[in-house]
């Protein structure tokens, strides 16, 4: 499932909570691992509540005394969560950002931080709940819209503070922004903290069939609605059939081919769909090659740091676009050189087709002494043979196009 937040009235923990919560998150849930953590102690309520006539829910966090915790205490809390390891690591990572970003503007070191801001427990409860959410509705994919950030000053307990709070302005590094509507702090540094941990990719709402709605009302009245909405769904794209991917692309002059190829594996090794080179001429009569990485959009932004720092290029293209995808499934068939896998294709006609794994191929050409052309070629008949379905490198010449058609 893929979601959209919109933060066209900015954003706070408390709001993407609610809106997760409003979108059919169990708030039990959340409150059964806080008594499992020890901290029967936090009150967390979802009340329905509205604002400039849209109505959606409300986070309330109360604790009796209220202590003050540190990083390190906070860390080791989450760290010690009784839930999956996918949420509890989210967690820990939208709070270590909040913590570096703490640390950076008070000169600190992150173990050091401790203060109201970081300790509260209604900040633990947002992160922890949010990642919490985010899993049990099984959001795969977040895209998000430029973050409003309002503007005047706000107080904290270090005074009084300009908006974006120094927190929130270092949290929102690299990502989208907008003065918004009215003054005053309409994202938080748990809010900002929050997106950029959990949204894959920013901009309008994403083609997708909406399943669920969920609004998340703020507390403050700033004469609009003071909501923040998550829209969850299936892609548009899955739902035709169709992936949503997004490609990078660089330029690169100054690297050999054996870094290249080097670059290039370490690309797919950390999760590229697909790695592919073009070669080019650039300005001034320059060979190039132009690398190409096929990735899934939550993964875009990593990859891009990670051609960049494989081939010291300065700048990586995004690309989203979408590609179509044919069935597909692998079979085993014990052939006379041993088991081999093979791809079996569906073709949007409804034709078969299937294809020798590669690994399998070059592992038993290479156990054989044989080329590996030979090898595929060979097994993909004996295949054919077994189970009906044509090999690919071998179509039929019923299935053969005329070039004069």
């Amino acid at each position: 499932m893929i979601a959209y937040l919109d933060c066209s009235t900015g954003i706070s923990g408390d709001k993407f909570l609610g809106a997760l919560i409003d979108a059919g998150f169990d708030l039990d849930v959340l409150r059964e691992a806080l008594a499992a953590m020890g901290l029967e102690a936090i009150s967390v309520e979802a009340p329905k509540c509205g604002s400039a006539g849209i109505g959606g829910t409300g986070v309330r966090v109360t604790e009796a005394g209220a202590p003050r915790r540190d990083f390190r205490a906070l860390r080791d809390l989450i760290a010690h969560a009784p839930i999956a390891d996918e949420p509890r690591q989210a967690a820990l990572g939208a709070l270590r950002e909040l913590a570096r970003a703490e640390s950076q503007v008070h000169g600190v070191d992150i173990d050091d931080v401790h203060f109201h801001e970081i300790g509260a427990a209604d900040t633990l409860v947002d992160l922890l709940g949010i990642a919490m959410g985010m899993h049990a509705l099984g959001v795969t994919g977040l895209t998000a819209s430029p973050l409003a950030l309002g503007g005047g000053t706000v107080m904290t307990e270090h005074g009084e503070l300009p908006v974006p709070a120094p927190a929130t302005a270092v949290l929102l590094e690299g990502m989208p922004v907008l003065p918004g509507p009215v003054g005053g702090e309409l994202t938080t540094p748990t809010g900002a903290a929050a997106v950029r941990t959990f949204a894959s990719g920013f901009g309008p709402v994403p083609p997708m069939v909406v399943r669920r709605v969920g609004t998340g009302c703020g507390t403050r009245e700033i004469g609009l609605p003071n909501v923040a909405r998550l829209l969850l769904g299936e892609s548009a794209a899955d739902a035709a059939g169709r992936d949503r991917v997004t490609l990078l692309e660089s330029n690169i002059d100054h690297l050999t081919p054996e870094e290249l190829a080097v670059a290039a594996e370490r690309l797919r090794n950390a999760g590229a769909l697909d790695v592919w080179q073009t070669p080019v001429v650039m300005k001034k009569g320059r060979a190039a090659i132009v690398v190409s990485v096929l990735t899934e959009t939550s993964h875009a932004s990593a990859l891009a740091d990670r051609l960049m720092a494989e081939t010291g290029t300065l700048g990586v293209r995004m690309l989203p676009c979408d590609r179509r995808l044919a069935d597909r499934d692998v079979t085993e068939v014990p052939t006379s050189l041993g088991p081999a896998r093979f791809k079996v294709a569906t073709l949007p006609t409804g034709a078969r087709m299937l294809s020798i794994e590669s690994d399998d191929a070059a592992r038993i050409a290479a156990d054989n002494g044989m080329a590996v052309d030979v090898v595929a070629r060979m097994l993909e008949a004996e295949a054919t043979a077994m189970t009906g379905v044509q090999a690919r490198r071998q179509p039929s010449l019923e299935a053969a196009t005329n070039p004069s058609d």
